[in-house]
């Protein structure tokens, strides 16, 4: 006797044949798109008040006067708890936010596995709350993309739906960490890189509203950087902005390979614990150094748009050379250098977090850097707060190659919309900087070195929804290689195809016998004991293994002439893809992916 459906199955069954018959698509998925940028935001609400407390706790009561030693420990214990807990509890592999989102879309089908609905949420507050040098963004990005995945799967949705969910995500997490709607929809499109519709849009601005709206209700109205701003443009000032903007695009490129470094030394360490102990003493070491770099690093950034550089010095053994502007200099200088380090070793030591805040609390502290060298040796008259400004929206433009993410995001955050021609050029000239040097954002640098980045090239979506194992025929009739033209007749006589794999007693791959050189032959019955198959075959000029990507089958067939190519696991025949049969899969994909 067959067992019963689960309760809440057939409840989301009755729900399903409801929807189908009382609401729309498009209505239905635009209530989704509004829910998941409301999860979204919640998911920030959680994460934002999670790291406030932790923080409150362990530093309360802190002098700015006093050189602090817990501020060596603290990140330390945090990031042990985040090992212990991925390692033992959860037994899950986390990974950078983004890139895994990217990695979705573009290679499982916008598949996200669940465990990312709270575990990078937990980890990385737990990484910054206690004082890891990193930022929330991008895990709550991909807590926000992991639970519009999993719905729109529970949902039964196709898999165009349920990636532009994970973009309602993106957009609905970026608006309720900054309050920038316009600059998250931006960035969901900048950085993504989905192939969007115009149709596609409502979505992504219904779920960028929700989160504005949740981070607004429980977080309060007071934008992140709050600044009235009363400079101008003033054209006499452009080469500022293009020098400083170039200048942000070579720190950018610096900080993209300091990242990549630190991680390729981590992982030279074996013994997760052996690179806790490295990374976290290093980290340890520099934070007690520089307090400044301790967690996310927002309030440094406020404190610098509003002119109050004491973060430098507070917390700090160097508190009493406060205001002295050769120690200032060299301070900054050192953030420049050491806060993406501190990032990195963060992350090295086991710790989770994004790097969006990074890249700004870098940009405020290049620009800080500029203009305190510019106004004591050149013009005093220019205000700190433009050159900070133009430092954190040119870093961002680099690191993250999204510069018009980097306009929008700075002009909103801080309502200097009368800055937005400087905030352009900055963004501009960092952007065209580092692409010299890197073509790809520090988000798909692992993507690009393993070959799973994509654009909004539809070929090359397509061909990475496609699988070897899904086109492999294997109606084909092997013949051994040493057989004769005999062994070869009775074989034809009960094949229908016309290519035969050449094999051994092993099953190992020799070459292929088609029909066609065999038909002025296969019937002189004198030749069929004297004519061996291994005189008859002919090599397969090209060979596929199951492990490749579709995009290089597609290559290999438009460089031959074959019409079916022989697919070979550690030298043994497995089946053959034809060419006919890749096309119409291909064609059978692009209509569904292009419907709308």
């Amino acid at each position: 006797m067959s067992a019963k459906p689960h309760k809440k199955y057939n409840l989301l069954v009755r729900f399903l044949r409801w929807r189908i018959r009382n609401v729309s698509t498009r209505n239905f998925f635009l209530v989704v798109a509004a829910l998941i940028g409301l999860l979204s935001g919640l998911a920030v609400v959680i994460m934002k008040n999670g790291v406030h407390l932790i923080r409150t706790f362990l530093t309360h009561g802190f002098s700015a006067e006093m050189h602090n030693f817990w501020f060596f420990i603290y990140p330390a214990i945090g990031i042990a708890l985040v090992v212990l807990l991925v390692h033992s509890v959860l037994k899950v592999r986390i990974g950078l936010g983004i890139p895994v989102i990217l990695h979705a879309i573009s290679g499982t089908k916008g598949a996200i596995k669940p465990h990312h609905m709270f575990s990078s949420a937990l980890t990385s507050t737990l990484t910054a709350g206690f004082g890891g040098s990193v930022g929330l963004e991008g895990p709550a990005v991909l807590t926000g993309g992991a639970i519009g995945s999993n719905l729109g799967q529970l949902l039964h949705l196709n898999y165009r739906q349920i990636i532009l969910l994970i973009g309602c995500a993106v957009t609905g997490a970026l608006a309720a960490i900054f309050k920038a709607p316009i600059a998250a929809i931006i960035f969901t499109i900048e950085v993504l890189m989905l192939d969007l519709t115009l149709s596609s849009l409502v979505p992504l601005l219904l779920a960028s509203i929700c989160g504005t709206l949740t981070s607004d209700l429980f977080l309060g109205q007071d934008i992140l950087l709050p600044l009235k701003i009363a400079e101008v443009f003033k054209l006499r000032e452009v080469p500022l902005y293009i020098l400083l903007g170039a200048l942000t695009g070579v720190v950018s490129l610096y900080f993209s390979r300091v990242i990549t470094g630190v991680d390729d030394l981590m992982k030279k360490i074996r013994s997760k614990w052996s690179r806790w102990f490295v990374a976290a003493g290093l980290l340890g070491v520099v934070i007690f150094l520089f307090p400044s770099l301790y967690g996310e690093g927002y309030d440094s950034i406020n404190r610098a748009i509003n002119g109050d550089m004491g973060f430098l010095f507070d917390n700090s053994g160097y508190y009493t050379f406060s205001g002295e502007i050769g120690t200032t200099i060299l301070i900054l200088l050192l953030l420049v250098l050491l806060k993406v380090v501190a990032t990195a070793l963060t992350i090295g030591a086991g710790g989770v977090g994004g790097i969006i805040a990074p890249s700004l609390f870098t940009g405020m502290a290049v620009g800080l850097l500029f203009g305190t060298v510019y106004n004591h040796f050149f013009d005093p008259h220019i205000s700190l707060t433009l050159f900070v400004l133009i430092g954190m929206s040119g870093m961002f433009a680099g690191v993250l190659h999204a510069p018009l993410t980097a306009i929008f995001l700075l002009a909103e955050i801080t309502l200097a919309y009368n800055l937005i021609v400087p905030l352009m050029i900055a963004a501009g000239m960092s952007y065209i900087t580092i692409r010299f040097f890197q073509p790809v954002s520090f988000y798909h640098i692992q993507l690009a070195r393993r070959k799973q980045l994509f654009t909004q090239d539809k070929d090359k979506i397509v061909l990475s929804l496609m699988k070897v194992d899904k086109l492999i025929e294997t109606n084909f009739s092997p013949i051994k290689l040493d057989a004769t033209l005999g062994d070869l007749v009775r074989v034809i006589a009960s094949s229908k195809r016309n290519l035969y794999p050449v094999v051994d007693d092993e099953n190992n791959y020799y070459g292929v016998l088609n029909m066609d050189s065999v038909r002025e032959i296969m019937f002189k019955t004198e030749m069929y004991d004297t004519t061996f198959i291994r005189n008859l075959m002919a090599k397969s000029p090209v060979m596929i293994t199951p492990g490749e990507s579709m995009e290089e089958v597609a290559l290999k067939f438009h460089q031959t002439s074959a019409f079916n190519i022989p697919v070979l696991s550690n030298g043994q025949y497995v089946g053959y893809i034809s060419r006919a049969r890749l096309f119409s899969s291909y064609r059978q994909l692009l209509k569904k992916w292009s419907e709308d």
